[in-house]
């Protein structure tokens, strides 16, 4: 909306934006590891939510193996003061509902600026006490992991929490820069080469092939040799992985760009989630210090008859990219890319296989029937459908339905 209506946010509004964005980094990292991830290598308790799971290779020593299940538990804790500082700028957590054309609709006071950085000390401590140490602890006792789940190995970051003011995201001191990694060369990012294949989804043939600006939904659940809802966006043909192992490689992370090929592994990509999980509460610590007491949060505006807008960041799971068209104030065109859309991607028309797919392929299974390894893999991109997925039913028909278990 900002880039269609030609609006930009004041500092304080840039600023309250960044806190909501990187507190959500915060939680979804900790809940990623820690609750959605941890437990395909840590054996909790019988019960759930340590039950059902997965059996076999588990490595851990009984000693260590119970501390990081406490260290699990903890981080539910954890996570809920990372919500409460989404909701101290944002309203509330989950589906925050602040931010507004323009900049934000919460005022600052010193009472949210201290409540705040008491829970971000907080969890600071944590992320570099226990959550970086457990995941080099994993990595410690699953080495073979540095080399399993390659990819694609190209790179793609929007960029996100801009530091500056200025209408041209690209462009514009951000956190994270706005690059991309293509064929071992690190490159600016180029909107304009980004389209969509559907190939192999299921949507009809026409419309694939199109610029995001361009992009519509025509769904065909019957069609031939399609195997998912998702579409296959390309940067310039190339399929891209995005996320916090992207964002880190290619802002020049020294930990990360010194394991060489390791990196493109899931050791890889968990490790660089921790470290950017604290390289983002550090920032916060300091962007929440810059807001200014009684300053605007908003830049006045009027919707136009007719505009075109794209808006881009990094979710916690990656590039995330909205384009729109407004028609007689009215959205005629609304189209996302999102990062599960990029990461989980099927074959494009030139039957290259999405980031996700080449991922798994040589992944050793010792047991077909108890497939962990392969879990690991899908997990360690921190995999959304739902948010993939841009399918409704207004008249609530039913288009497919399974069971899963």
């Amino acid at each position: 909306m900002d880039n269609a209506f030609g609006i930009e946010p004041p500092p304080n509004g840039r600023i309250i934006r960044n806190l909501i964005l990187g507190s959500n980094y915060i939680q979804s990292h900790i809940l990623h590891f820690f609750h959605l991830a941890a437990l395909d290598y840590v054996k909790g308790p019988d019960m759930p939510p340590f039950t059902p799971r997965y059996e076999g290779d588990y490595r851990f020593p009984d000693d260590v193996n119970q501390q990081v299940v406490g260290t699990y538990l903890k981080a539910l804790q954890m996570r809920r003061k990372a919500h409460e500082m989404v909701a101290l700028w944002g309203g509330k957590m989950p589906h925050q509902q602040a931010i507004v054309p323009g900049g934000v609709s919460e005022v600052p006071d010193s009472q949210k600026i201290a409540e705040f950085l008491f829970r971000l000390q907080e969890l600071q401590a944590f992320i570099d006490n226990e959550y970086i140490p457990t995941v080099k602890a994993v990595a410690e006792v699953y080495p073979d992991y540095w080399d399993i789940g390659r990819g694609c190995m190209n790179f793609l970051s929007y960029g996100a929490f801009p530091l500056e003011e200025g209408m041209d995201h690209v462009k514009k001191n951000k956190l994270f820069p706005s690059k991309v990694y293509v064929n071992g060369q690190l490159a600016d990012l180029d909107i304009e080469v980004i389209d969509e294949a559907v190939k192999y989804s299921w949507y009809e043939d026409d419309t694939g092939g199109k610029k995001p600006t361009e992009a519509v939904v025509k769904p065909n659940p019957a069609k031939k040799n399609a195997y998912s809802f998702i579409k296959a966006p390309r940067y310039n043909g190339a399929p891209m992985e995005v996320g916090p192992l992207a964002r880190m490689y290619v802002m020049g992370d020294e930990t990360i760009t010194s394991l060489g090929e390791k990196a493109f592994s899931v050791l890889g990509r968990h490790l660089a989630r921790a470290l950017e999980c604290s390289l983002v509460a550090k920032n916060l610590a300091e962007w929440v210090q810059q807001l200014e007491i009684g300053q605007p949060v908003c830049t006045p505006h009027k919707i136009p008859s007719s505009a075109q807008g794209v808006g881009l960041t990094e979710a916690p799971r990656g590039a995330l990219g909205h384009w729109n068209r407004i028609e007689h104030q009215r959205t005629a065109i609304y189209n996302a890319i999102v990062p599960t859309t990029w990461n989980l991607s099927p074959r494009d028309d030139q039957d290259q296989m999405g980031p996700m797919e080449q991922a798994l392929i040589g992944t050793p299974v010792a047991d077909p029937n108890n497939p962990i390894e392969v879990v690991r893999v899908i997990r360690s991109f921190d995999p959304c459908l739902a948010c993939a997925i841009h399918v409704m039913t207004p008249d609530k028909k039913t288009i497919s339905r399974c069971q899963v278990g």
